[in-house]
């Protein structure tokens, strides 16, 4: 198969081993580098966990995601997963994503 043809599945998570994942950002920083670098690539699935460690946290990357969407060039995303342990944490981020229209589903952490 060639590197085209082969989903591409992003996760943004401190410490879930993510196996389906293509790529793995551990930080809210790198989970922005991350996206940006596949800004203009279709993203099958994104998994998302809200609680990065410390005081880090998935809302930069949420940013990220709701600014795209406002100037009007969201990311090409086919499912957005959020995974976190936190069900508040993840409720405001699945909250935030359909509010600017990007597919997304709570999945059991």
């Amino acid at each position: 198969m060639n590197e085209s043809a082969r989903p591409v599945v992003l996760g943004v998570d401190d410490l879930r081993p993510l196996p389906r994942a293509t790529r793995v950002a551990r930080t809210s920083r790198d989970g922005v580098l991350l996206l940006r670098e596949h800004r203009d690539r279709v993203i099958d699935e994104l998994w998302l966990d809200h609680d990065l460690g410390g005081e880090d946290s998935i809302m930069p990357v949420v940013t990220l995601l709701e600014e795209a969407a406002f100037d009007g060039r969201p990311f090409r995303i086919g499912m957005i997963y959020v995974h976190s342990a936190n069900p508040a944490g993840a409720e405001t981020v699945v909250r935030a994503l359909r509010r600017w229209h990007y597919p997304v589903r709570r999945a059991t952490a």
